[in-house]
């Protein structure tokens, strides 16, 4: 799953990562704790609004993490919807609409997993949540570039509030996650310790990291067939990111800052592998 990641990239940073046409100023910091519900920076592919011109443009946009489907009663539902599954977003009723014409990647430095082990694994790999959480592991590109994960966003009308209330619209987003690598981290056989040598051996789920390969199909909003875009899931090529632990400092979102994804010389919970 992705639960928490960090995203330290400014605008000005990420629209030329990502070729970005149009960003309308709106801003989050540098967050290396990023939560539910947190805003977070998207790219997508949609027509500017009061323009004119229907043709889509690239945009750097600020959305809430946890999708709340058009038709929810209440945005409370957001805060359980922040990763789909890539094997049934296409048919599943909350995801199946944005991923037929509102996708987007979410920037990020990496992203966070806690390790478990015997009993508690089990239960997490029949979906159950894990309490309490191990050892956090931070996942990360492994030549430093941009994690873009796959993601859909979607509309959410207040109607308690009129049109012209800055809440009255809510624009937000999920993670699409994948089965975890089960093949070796970059450089796991090479670190000391007792490390996970796959992510696989850390958690059986992961965000579905888009190559820059595929960024354009993923976002153009005209690829609507269901089966087609399916096809842009399939899991990146393996070995392109490391895991390495870090202090369980990030467990709290009330910590934050660049000393959360500092890596430790060995696991803190060295009895998970």
């Amino acid at each position: 799953m992705c639960g928490r990641y960090a995203a330290s990239r400014g605008p000005d940073e990420l629209a030329a990562l990502f070729d970005i046409q149009h960003w309308d100023g709106q801003a989050v910091g540098a967050d290396w704790n990023v939560a539910p519900t947190k805003e977070v920076y998207a790219v997508l592919e949609r027509p500017l609004k009061d323009s004119g011109d229907p043709a889509p443009v690239r945009q750097l946009r600020v959305l809430r993490w946890g999708l709340v489907p058009s038709w929810a009663k209440s945005p409370e539902l957001g805060a359980k919807m922040i990763n789909a599954r890539a094997e049934t977003v296409h048919e599943k009723a909350a995801y199946r609409r944005a991923f037929a014409a509102r996708r987007c990647l979410l920037p990020a430095d990496g992203y966070y997993e806690w390790a478990t082990a015997g009993e508690e694994r089990q239960e997490e790999e029949k979906g159950k949540r894990k309490r309490p959480r191990k050892q956090p592991y931070f996942v990360t590109p492994a030549d430093g570039s941009v994690m873009a994960m796959a993601g859909l966003f979607e509309f959410w009308r207040d109607r308690s509030l009129p049109d012209d209330h800055p809440r009255a619209w809510w624009t937000t987003c999920t993670v699409i996650t994948t089965d975890a690598e089960a093949t070796p981290c970059a450089g796991a056989e090479q670190a000391a310790g007792e490390r996970p040598l796959t992510l696989h051996d850390i958690h059986p789920r992961m965000p579905l990291m888009l190559p820059p390969e595929r960024w354009e199909a993923w976002l153009d909003p005209s690829r609507t067939d269901p089966e087609a875009l399916r096809g842009l899931l399939a899991p990146p090529p393996s070995g392109l990111v490391r895991a390495y632990p870090v202090s369980r400092e990030v467990n709290s979102t009330a910590n934050n800052g660049p000393g959360l994804v500092a890596e430790l010389p060995e696991p803190e919970d060295t009895t998970l592998f």
